[in-house]
């Protein structure tokens, strides 16, 4: 079906930049074209997947979506890299696995993410929690994305892998040139994109190295270590490419996406007051505040599959190779499945959100990340008196993991009994 919409702001980050996501567009795919073939000018085409249940369809069957060729759809200049080899190409994420190589390898740290296994995260996070809003002091204006919702997430983060504060500013800088490696004023910097990929590249692998190194000659009972001393079922250690992606995936991805969530969730709450109000009168309503955030920012903006043989998604015929990209963004707001999707809403329950995605690849760190957002969310109910924007919030330009570069506030603040 042919529909009047510029492919390109479905996936170019500069697109994500200026305007946030297309919304829009979304909303006029899932009405007339859910499933429908895009052919942007920066990447190779794809059928972009914009209602929930597709994606659900789509999540629950490994053997015939796969992840091999990994989660982001790669623009022209990043295939070229790939194809020669670089560093991103060697090293090997869970969630570039198919099944059953991906259980295997995500067994190696799964029980590590459970409630019971991370002890005193209920703790930890409440600390950590207290320490971002006490450096605020009790009033002031400030950057809450640079002030509170990079710095709570990589303090959270660092305590459990077992990493020091001098390790904790290299991290989120390598972290955000990573995941807005388009964004001018996050992207590290070179002679041209690929120089500038390659030094970062290295300086990733450098950071590793060091870590792994000192965990294997000193092993503590933090997630770092646990890594660098894998060993898979058969008793084999954990191989280095793959050793290597497990850190990238846990040092990088389980600190954007929160940040974004909890950045995202607080300008939702200023621009609905009634919903801070409802908040702060009640702040045991984090719990489904938090899920009611996640939804709405979806921080993790989409996933790509490609199709192992041919198959058919919601009455469109696809051949084996061809890519599709799940946008679950655009799910978290479709109207088959939530009331009212275009409101936010503290209250919200049920929330079938797929925020942390589904199936086979479901987000790993999710008990981390929601306890981390609700101690964020309930030490402000708690405390805050008046917060409210002071100036207009800007986007990273990024399609991958979408969010706030910017979120201009002014506060004040209860100091602690």
């Amino acid at each position: 079906m042919a529909l009047d919409f510029d492919p390109n702001d479905l996936i170019t980050p500069n697109n994500y930049g200026v305007n946030g996501q297309p919304h829009e567009v979304w909303t006029k795919l899932r009405r007339e074209a859910p499933v429908q073939y895009v052919e942007p000018d920066t990447h190779p085409p794809f059928y972009a997947i914009t209602k929930h249940a597709d994606i659900m369809a789509i999540s629950n069957k490994p053997e015939i979506f796969s992840n091999l060729a990994g989660p982001m759809l790669l623009d022209n200049r990043q295939l070229h890299a790939r194809e020669e080899g670089d560093a991103f190409g060697r090293m090997r994420t869970i969630i570039e696995m198919d099944p059953p190589e991906h259980r295997d390898f995500r067994k190696v740290a799964s029980g590590f993410f459970t409630p019971r296994s991370i002890h005193r995260l209920d703790e930890i996070v409440a600390e950590c929690a207290k320490g971002q809003i006490d450096k605020l002091g009790e009033e002031g204006e400030t950057d809450f994305v640079e002030s509170i919702a990079q710095r709570h997430p990589l303090r959270v983060l660092s305590t459990i892998l077992g990493i020091g504060p001098d390790d904790e500013d290299l991290l989120l800088e390598l972290t955000q040139q990573l995941f807005a490696g388009d964004d001018p004023d996050l992207q590290r910097e070179g002679e041209d994109r690929e120089a500038a990929t390659q030094s970062l590249l290295a300086d990733v692998g450098a950071l590793f190295t060091r870590i792994i190194e000192d965990r294997r000659a000193n092993p503590g009972d933090d997630l770092a270590s646990l890594l660098a001393n894998a060993k898979m079922a058969d008793g084999s250690p954990m191989g280095p490419m793959e050793t290597f992606g497990y850190y990238l995936i846990v040092f990088t991805a389980g600190h954007d996406t929160t940040r974004n969530a909890i950045s995202g969730g607080m300008q939702a709450l200023l621009e609905n007051p009634d919903q801070m109000a409802k908040l702060c009168a009640n702040p045991s309503l984090e719990k489904t505040a938090v899920e009611e955030v996640i939804r709405w920012t979806s921080p993790v903006n989409y996933m790509k599959r490609n199709l192992l043989v041919d198959a058919e998604v919601g009455g469109v015929k696809m051949k084996a190779g061809e890519d599709l990209v799940m946008f679950y963004a655009s799910a978290n707001r479709d109207d088959d499945v939530f009331e009212n999707p275009f409101q936010f809403d503290v209250t919200r329950h049920p929330n079938r959100h797929l925020g942390f995605g589904t199936g086979e690849h479901f987000c790993l760190g999710a008990h981390v990340a929601r306890l981390s957002s609700r101690a964020l969310f309930l030490e402000l109910a708690n405390r805050v008196d008046t917060i409210e924007l002071a100036g207009d919030p800007t986007h990273i330009a990024s399609s991958f993991v979408a969010g706030l570069k910017t979120l201009p506030i002014r506060y004040k603040i209860r100091p602690t009994a």
